[in-house]
Parts: structure tokens; sequence; C-alpha cells
């Protein structure tokens, strides 16, 4: 099975260039299934139901989140009831939403997406490593295909996870700092690994903002509104081929257009 990710979607300009790109790379890659972080989809920051039906509807099967999926409040109902979104499985009990999908591709297999959140230079949720424990010992066995985006801002914190659950699920990749990293590979247990897949959003820009404001910022060290960059936008990837027998990767590669 052939699984292609995207990175965070940064508000319309990765939402126009993953609609654009979509349907050509997902025959021209053979994807079986879609993932893409959401949680920048919204102007930048956060995700609303909107814009969750629009990703959804160009063709992405599942979407993920992070830290800021909590930025419009009108998301919180559609976390409880849409099985195609999810946030880190490691806030607190009680918070709007799964950390934990299973996908159901019309060929019979099932796959497992767990979204995770780190705490190195983040907020102090839960454990991400026993949290990601717990959801699989939850599984039931026939779920070989487990897809992990870990959001986190931190790289060791991103290695060591994803050594943590090496052979235990068939993809670790790691989102949030929105700059693609070069390192995808196979762990030595069949995990595929990349610490981060980038974003999809305008390149000439800060991680998706406008370069002037941010540069601003850093040097008058004053309050900025942040304004979303304009111009071409390209869509930062990855795509994981899985063995749906043993749910163990068999070849992991940047995609970048």
């Amino acid at each position: 099975m052939r699984i292609l990710f995207f990175g965070d979607v940064m508000g319309k300009p990765g939402r126009v260039v993953l609609k654009k790109k979509l349907p050509e790379l997902r025959a021209r890659l053979g994807a079986d299934m879609v993932i893409a972080n959401g949680e920048n989809a919204s102007g930048g920051v956060g995700l609303t139901s909107d814009v969750l039906r629009e990703m959804l509807g160009v063709g992405v099967d599942v979407v993920t989140t992070g830290n800021h999926v909590w930025k419009h409040r009108d998301l919180y109902g559609t976390l409880d009831k849409d099985s195609r979104v999810v946030r880190p499985a490691n806030y607190p009990d009680g918070t709007p939403g799964r950390g934990m999908t299973i996908f159901e591709h019309p060929a019979g297999y099932r796959v497992a997406v767990l979204n995770l959140q780190g705490r190195t230079f983040m907020d102090d949720v839960e454990c991400p490593f026993r949290t990601a424990d717990a959801l699989l010992a939850s599984l039931p066995d026939d779920v070989r295909i487990r897809f992990v985006d870990f959001h986190a801002e931190a790289t060791s914190e991103k290695k060591a996870l994803g050594w943590h659950l090496d052979g235990r699920v068939s993809a670790m990749i790691g989102t949030h700092t929105h700059v693609q990293t070069a390192d995808a590979m196979l762990l030595d247990k069949g995990t595929a690994y990349l610490t981060d897949a980038g974003m999809c959003g305008v390149e000439a820009s800060c991680l998706g903002m406008d370069k002037e404001v941010i540069m601003r910022r850093f040097l008058t060290r004053l309050p900025q509104r942040f304004i979303l960059a304009k111009g071409e936008a390209t869509v930062n990837g990855v795509l994981v081929d899985v063995c749906p027998e043993t749910g163990g990767a068999t070849h992991v590669e940047l995609v970048r257009e």
C-alpha cells in the first residue's frame, strides 16, 4: 500500500496548491491513501470546519493537526463527530476529538492514523511516548498499517520517538517546523522515518508567513500582526510504501513540487 503524506498546509496558498497538485500526484505516484496536516490551513493558524470539508473534498482521506487545532472553536464539535480528522492524542482526557482513527481502504486494508504532539519547547502535554504505547496496544491485530504524525519542535524528540516506535508502526513522520528535512530513511526494524515533512505553502516566506513582517519582528523585537505570504506555493511531503501483510515499510521518499 502506498501512502502520500503532506506537511502543514499553510492557509489559502497551501490549500490552492494542494488542490491543484493532488490529483496529478496521486495518479502519477499511485497513492492509495492521502494524509495531510491541516492545523494551519485556515488563515495560517488553526482549522475551521469549512476548510476541513474543503481539504477532504479535494481528495485528502485523513487530516491530522497539532498545537494550533484549538484556534477555531467551531471545529470542536466536528472533532468529536468526524473520524477523518484527528488531534494530538496526548492532550488530557475530555479534550474534544480523538487522537487516532482507523481508515477503511476500499481494498480491505485498515490503516491506523495516530497524531501526537511533542513536549520539548512546546506545551506540557502528556508523554507522547507512553501515549503512543497505549494507543498501539489498543489496536486490533488486523490493523497492521500504522501511520504516525508527530507534531513536534525538537529534532531529538522526533528521532527518539522514531526509534521508540521502530518495528511497531509503518511510518513515523514529523511535522510542525515547516521545513522539509533530508533524512528520509527506513529504520532498523522496518519503520519509515522523516524528521519533518515540510509545508504546503509559499516558499519565498518565513515558514509560510510574509517575510517582511517576520524580519521586522526579529529586528525590532516588537509584536507584529502575522500575514500569510503571497506568491507561488510548493507542496512538500513524503511517500511511503507499506507491506499490508506485515505493516512494515519497504520504501520512503521525499515529495516536493
